[in-house]
């Protein structure tokens, strides 16, 4: 069983809570994002599985998950990045938000989430468990994907995209 580590907006512990529970109800908890560039500037996307209990066969970034309790989010975005994706790459965190959003299957995701970037051009060996596909793709043609296709986009991944891409983009 996984666990979430409960937060306020400010981003201080105030408990822990079983991880499908939490997003059950709707429960602030802290995330982390993911944004891997290569070279080029293409920032690799993954597709995630279909068996994923929310959010299933759409994409995102490059990886997503939770800090465990007492797991630092840098520790937590390194073993997941490894762990989804067969990746390590140096990552810094860019900023952090909150965001609340309803998903499919009765979930909520309502998160302090801390996004990372990274440059790698080292090839992926995703977990075919967490991950169905993965691509490359440039910042306008990724753009112009997601207005055409926005429900085949996460949730968490289009609000990063719309809102903090000068963040994003300029990082790296």
């Amino acid at each position: 069983m996984e666990y979430v580590v409960l937060v306020d907006e400010e981003d201080n512990e105030v408990g822990q809570m079983e991880k499908l529970q939490a997003h059950l109800e709707g429960r602030l908890h802290r995330a982390i994002s993911v944004f891997i560039f290569n070279a080029r500037g293409e920032l690799l996307l993954q597709q995630r599985a279909a068996g994923k209990y929310h959010s299933g066969s759409l994409w995102t970034n490059t990886c997503c998950s939770h800090p465990r309790p007492g797991e630092l989010v840098l520790d937590a975005a390194n073993r997941r990045l490894f762990e989804e994706m067969g990746l390590a790459c140096e990552l810094k965190e860019v900023f952090s938000f909150v965001y609340r959003a309803e998903l499919d299957n009765g979930i909520t995701e309502h998160e302090l989430d801390h996004v990372f970037i990274g440059v790698s051009d080292i090839i992926p060996v995703p977990d075919p468990e967490e991950v169905r596909l993965w691509r490359y793709m440039a910042v306008g043609a990724l753009e112009k994907d997601i207005a055409a296709h926005p429900a085949s986009y996460t949730e968490w991944f289009k609000i990063c995209i719309k809102d903090w891409k000068a963040q994003l983009f300029t990082a790296v």
